[in-house]
């Protein structure tokens, strides 16, 4: 898997505009061969603060994803941001879930019972 984040800062003079652009790209990148999940969040704490993150099946489909004329709409909206963005993108080899959580937890009551 490949996990693809862009954090970038929009001024409030452009962040709904920007919203838009990227509430419209994950509508249609969702439904893309290959993508796992696609989301925006909003930072609670930093105002215009927003981060785009893409979880892709694999390095492929990724690479697809960025050649694609949808995804020039994701880089319209990185273009107005206020900072540099910060863009990252991960090869995930491994994932788990809650049975990580019990595994850990398991470990620590079998330890106080000693």
């Amino acid at each position: 898997m490949v996990r693809s984040t862009i954090r970038m800062y929009i001024s409030p003079k452009k962040l709904n505009e920007a919203l838009e652009i990227l509430g419209s790209s994950i509508e249609q990148t969702q439904f893309e061969p290959g993508c796992i999940s696609c989301r925006l969040y909003r930072d609670a704490q930093e105002e215009g603060l927003v981060m785009l993150e893409e979880l892709w099946m694999n390095d492929e489909d990724l690479q697809h994803h960025l050649r694609s004329e949808k995804y020039r709409k994701i880089l319209l909206a990185i273009e107005m941001g206020s900072k540099k963005p910060e863009i990252r993108f991960e090869t995930i080899a491994q994932s788990s879930g809650v049975e990580t959580i019990e595994k850990a937890r398991t470990k620590t009551v079998a330890s106080k019972k000693r």
